[in-house]
């Protein structure tokens, strides 16, 4: 059986980026634009618990991370000279990147467009989350290909 490698310490810090860069796109690069989309004021996003927020949000990277890994390692099957199946991967930043960003593309962005068309976002919100979870998604590919 193939079994693919589990680099903990890549996972882990594949698991950060969502909450590292989520501070920096929510917050002073794009935060006073996405808060706008949604009509709402810093006041009004303000959580009675953050803890609880901020670590269920480390829980779901973790989750996220996890299940990339191996996603990304499936997606780079090769054969070795006795003609067995082997797990292998390209160990570049980029490639990674770009496993990621087609993840995001294929199973993120729909789930956001979808949810935010219920819940009748405006498009710019849409938008603005779409392109956080693609970024994210991108770094914590690479982060996974180049320790794996």
């Amino acid at each position: 059986m193939v079994e693919p490698n589990i680099n903990i310490i890549a996972i882990v810090v594949a698991a950060l980026i969502p909450n590292i860069l989520g501070a920096l796109y929510y917050g002073p690069l794009f935060g006073k634009t996405w808060m706008k989309s949604m009509n709402k004021t810093s006041e009004e996003m303000k959580h009675k618990n953050e803890a609880v927020v901020y670590i269920t949000a480390l829980v779901m990277g973790f989750i996220v991370s996890f299940f990339m890994n191996f996603v990304m390692q499936f997606l780079h099957k090769d054969v070795n000279s006795a003609g067995e199946l082997i797990i292998a991967s390209h160990n570049t930043f980029g490639h990674g990147a770009f496993h990621g960003a087609l993840l995001a593309l294929a199973f993120v962005m729909p789930v956001i467009v979808s949810l935010g068309l219920f819940h009748k976002s405006s498009v710019k919100n849409i938008l603005l989350n779409v392109a956080f979870w693609i970024l994210s998604f991108a770094v914590m590919g690479g982060i996974l290909d180049v320790w794996t």
